[in-house]
């Protein structure tokens, strides 16, 4: 193996002739890759099927992690409805809650937590 060229030291002639040889390696490299993927031949069915299984398995796993996470806002809108419910109460029973509906438990200021999820 040659001596690495530093390039404070290195002539033009030395560093063409490194670019030079890097040049034919990479000439080599790439027609070995060629003939890797020429030679390479059909995929494997058993590689296939076992990517295919995979990605199967993990659209079934997004799916349910999707339906979870539809549950889990739903729950989430609940309770915030119930906490939104209850603190109207608490203010109500305090005197403090004017525009309490004690039909459907909102202020009438809209003063729940978190309305955005509602």
């Amino acid at each position: 193996m040659r001596e690495p060229i530093s390039r404070d030291s290195a002539s033009p002639r030395e560093l063409g002739e490194a670019t030079r040889r890097l040049d034919r390696a990479l000439e080599q490299l790439e027609a070995a890759c060629a003939a890797k993927v020429a030679n390479a031949g059909p995929p494997d069915d058993e590689a296939f099927a076992a990517l295919e299984s995979d990605r199967a398995r993990l659209a079934a796993e997004l799916d349910a992690a999707r339906a979870r996470e539809g549950e889990l806002e739903s729950a989430a809108a609940a309770a915030s409805r119930a906490l939104g419910r209850a603190a109207a109460e608490v203010r109500a029973a305090l005197g403090e809650g004017d525009g309490v509906s004690m039909s459907d438990g909102e202020t009438s200021g809209g003063e729940g937590l978190n309305e955005e999820a509602a």
